[in-house]
């Protein structure tokens, strides 16, 4: 097994991409003021809707709608932070969301995983978000870790502590989750302030965040409200998710949906700022279609794509960092369904200049089920798009002048010294990707793309060690909360 090299942390920036013109920015953000006036929301969590009332907005109390007119809604943004640092525990693994600088990893609440063992589809466990979390730890071109699985074993009351700590252990990078309960919340802060040191320790350097939906079309569930409360009383960066399905929970339209989408993730922000001014929260959204001659959802069309695209464009124009969406394919197995429809939007939605790309690695059936193996396929993907992103550097030492001149015509470049200063710089070096000769490759076994990437994830899962919270804090952590299953030693094979 290659070993990992050994990288420089660099900026990557997007924004090459814009499937909106600045006039179609203009008219999508009219059109969602109009129904912030004449439509508006529906908060179905009386605490919310009496914050908006307080702020200036038009409450119907029978319907529990608020309307909001244009310098409201404006005025309520204005404390939203532009710039959001969510951290590592390690401190490299740190990432800065503003302007377009890029960054992916994974998502999803997948009830299921293809076990990399067997092949098998099974229902996922706690042992399984471990897991995830441990290759995508390995994995050196995916940023963060989306809390990828539900252990499906566990009762809902003892998930989000189990799910939280199980990917803290197996990863140092940023792990984000969505969560289920007040007292999972309560308790997943009280786990972070152990690890810190204290609350204060922990809102300077956040190395968790939290998950909470607004959902489509245009409702604040009381449920999902009033866990986005207590996660933003407990300090945890929010992203305020929604997700409309265009042809079902919004237009068939994709700028209809941009629409109901600008409304419903502007409305997040809204809440989390009239709780907390200045709260760091994401624009978050999962813009998504239905195939209307089935019926489906479809988590992996291009249009999908171009709408991630578009909101990375649409959070720009009010300056604020954004959570979205790339990666996910309908495919049930590792094929080329799987691999097109996954690059597909990787690449559209980095190259708009997205920041927190999520559900960048990992998932198929339409967010149903995780592979281990597809994270190490999409690690490979993401670095590609991160050599695009990186760019051409057109400097006097990349043109090369002294370097053609001591070469001459004829003559060989593997061999000169610019060669060997610059190689590393210039290409991105797949792992996974077979460039050997066809006879090498043959000789070797006629190895296929994922079956190498099932014996990296295999590799991963058994040899990498993350960083893990230390014995004495783990003990601490475990006596005042002794739901959280022990987890011992490495993920092996076992029989399910």
């Amino acid at each position: 097994m290659r070993e990992k090299r050994i990288k420089e942390k660099e900026v990557y920036l997007g924004g090459y991409y814009s499937p909106l013109s600045d006039p179609d920015i203009q008219k999508i953000h009219n059109a969602s003021i109009d129904v912030f006036e004449s439509i508006g929301v529906k908060i179905a969590y009386a605490p919310v809707l009496e914050l908006w009332r307080k702020a200036g907005a038009e409450i119907d109390k029978q319907t529990m709608i608020a309307r909001m007119d244009r310098s409201t809604v404006m005025k309520c943004l204005e404390t939203a932070p532009h710039e959001i640092v969510l951290c590592g525990r390690d401190p490299k693994y740190d990432i800065r969301l503003s302007g377009t600088q890029t960054h992916l990893g994974t998502g999803g609440t997948a009830l299921n995983i293809l076990d990399p063992y067997t092949n098998e589809r099974r229902p996922t466990t706690i042992h399984d978000v471990a897991s995830a979390a441990r290759v995508v730890d390995a994995c050196e071109n995916i940023d963060f870790f989306v809390i990828a699985c539900f252990p499906t074993e566990l009762d809902k009351s003892i998930v989000d502590v189990n799910r939280f700590y199980a990917a803290i252990q197996n990863t140092s990078k940023h792990v984000m989750g969505g969560v289920y309960t007040k007292d999972g919340v309560r308790k997943v802060a009280r786990i972070a302030e152990l690890i810190a040191g204290s609350k204060e320790a922990f809102k300077s350097r956040p190395f968790l965040s939290m998950i909470t939906s607004v959902m489509s079309p245009l409702l604040f569930d009381e449920s999902y409200t009033e866990l986005m409360e207590t996660a933003c009383n407990m300090g945890f960066p929010l992203a305020t998710s929604t997700a409309p399905m265009a042809g079902t929970t919004a237009p068939v339209t994709i700028a209809g949906t941009l629409v109901q989408m600008n409304v419903e993730a502007l409305s997040g922000i809204i809440t989390t700022q009239l709780m907390d001014p200045g709260h760091p929260t994401l624009y978050s959204v999962v813009p998504t279609c239905t195939d209307l001659r089935t019926g489906t959802f479809c988590f992996g069309s291009v249009e999908m794509g171009m709408m991630n695209a578009a909101a990375a464009q649409i959070a720009r124009y009010y300056g604020l960092p954004i959570y979205n969406t790339a990666g996910p394919t309908e495919s049930k197995i590792l094929d080329t369904q799987s691999a097109y429809e996954s690059t597909f939007s990787i690449v559209l939605t980095a190259l708009a200049g997205a920041n927190y790309i999520h559900e960048a690695a990992g998932i198929l059936e339409s967010g149903l089920t995780i592979s281990l193996n597809n994270y190490v396929i999409n690690n490979e993907i993401i670095g590609m798009v991160k050599r695009v992103l990186k760019g051409i550097e057109v400097s006097e030492e990349k043109l090369a002048l002294d370097c053609i001149s001591r070469v001459g015509p004829g003559g060989t470049y593997i061999s000169d010294e610019h060669t060997t200063t610059f190689m590393r710089q210039e290409a991105f070096y797949p792992d996974l990707a077979d460039r050997k000769p066809r006879i090498v490759w043959e000789t070797e076994g006629a190895v296929s793309a994922e079956e190498r990437a099932n014996r990296v994830a295999i590799h991963y899962l058994e040899n990498h060690q993350p960083q893990t919270v230390n014995s004495e804090t783990d003990h601490a952590i475990r006596s005042e909360l002794p739901e959280i299953l022990a987890l011992t030693g490495t993920p092996i094979r076992r029989p399910y």
